[in-house]
C-alpha cells in the first residue's frame, strides 16, 4: 500500500527536513509540496492524496483554514506539524491523526505513520466491501442481501480511539475501556475503569461512532459497553439492572430490555 502524501509548509528547510525523514518509509510517496495554504487546497483537490503533513502557522491562510477549505470534499488524513505546542487542542478537535512538534523526531514520525496505516487500512477495507455490495446488487441481488457486513470489516467503520477535550487537556480514550456513557443535555459523561471524562457531543452523534454490537443504549440517557457486563439482575415492572465489571449498576428500562437481551446471555 502506497501512502500518497502532500507536504505543506512555508519554510523550505522544514519541508526538506520532513522529506528526508520520510525517505526511511518506503510506502510513503510524496506527490506534491506546497508553500502556503491556498496552494495546498488546490493540490489536495487535484491529487486527492491519502495524507497531508500540514504546517499550522503560515501567512495568510493557516493550517486550520486549509482544513475548513476542504469541507465540501472528502478530506485526506491530516498530521499537523508546528513549532508551537499551544495549537495541540485545536489540532485534535480538527480530527487530526497526530500533532508533531518541529523538529520532527524520527520515532514520533514512525508512530504517527503506524496510525496513518491503520486508518487507511480500515478505510480501504470498508470501501472494498461497499464496491462488492454494488457489484453483487447488479449481478446477484440475493447474495448482496445476504452479506451481513457485520464482521471485522464492518467493525472498522467505528471508532477505536476517541479524543476527549476535558479540563484543558486532550485525552485519547480507547473505546474498549469505556464502560458506560451518561447523557446530560449536549454533554456526555464517559466512564472508563479509572476515569470520568466530559465530552461535548449529543448522544445521537456519539452512537454513530460506536459499534452497536457492543455499545447499546439501555435507557434514554445511558449507553453501556455490553462486553463489560458481568451480571443481569431482574427487577419489577419488566425492568432489570446490569452489573458492570467495576461494580456499577445500570438500570435498563422496559423499552430497551429486548435490545439488551439479544446481546447479553
Amino acid at each position: 500500500m502506497t501512502i500518497r502524501t502532500i507536504l505543506v509548509d512555508d519554510e523550505p528547510l522544514a519541508i526538506q527536513g520532513l522529506e528526508l525523514r520520510l525517505q526511511a518509509h518506503d510506502d510513503v510517496e510524496i506527490i506534491e509540496k506546497c508553500s502556503n495554504g491556498r496552494e495546498a487546497i488546490r493540490a489536495i483537490k487535484t491529487h486527492k492524496p491519502d495524507l497531508v503533513f500540514l504546517d499550522i502557522q503560515m501567512p495568510g491562510f493557516d493550517g486550520f483554514s486549509v482544513v475548513q477549505g476542504l469541507m465540501e470534499v472528502e478530506p485526506p488524513l491530516f498530521v499537523f506539524v508546528t513549532a508551537y505546542s499551544d495549537h495541540a487542542l485545536r489540532a485534535f478537535e480538527a480530527q487530526a491523526v497526530d500533532y508533531l512538534m518541529k523538529p520532527v523526531e524520527e520515532s514520533r514520525l514512525a508512530d504517527t505513520l503506524d496510525r496513518v496505516r491503520q486508518r487507511l487500512n480500515e478505510k480501504r477495507g470498508v470501501e472494498e466491501v461497499d464496491r462488492l455490495r454494488e457489484v453483487l446488487a447488479d449481478v446477484a441481488p440475493d447474495a448482496a442481501a445476504d452479506m451481513d457486513g457485520g464482521d471485522a470489516v464492518q467493525a472498522n467503520r467505528f471508532e477505536k480511539l476517541i479524543n476527549i477535550k476535558d479540563r484543558g487537556q486532550i485525552f485519547r480514550v480507547d473505546v474498549d475501556t469505556i464502560e458506560r456513557i451518561d447523557a446530560a443535555g449536549d454533554y456526555m459523561c464517559i466512564y472508563t475503569g479509572d476515569n470520568t471524562l466530559i465530552l461535548r457531543e449529543t448522544m445521537k452523534d456519539l452512537e454513530k461512532r460506536l459499534d452497536p454490537r457492543r455499545f447499546q443504549r439501555v435507557h434514554r440517557s445511558t449507553i453501556v459497553n455490553l462486553d463489560l457486563v458481568k451480571q443481569v439482575k431482574p427487577h419489577t415492572n419488566g425492568e432489570c439492572f446490569l452489573v458492570l465489571n467495576s461494580g456499577a449498576s445500570v438500570k435498563v428500562s422496559r423499552s430497551y430490555r429486548d435490545v439488551v437481551a439479544r446481546f447479553v446471555h
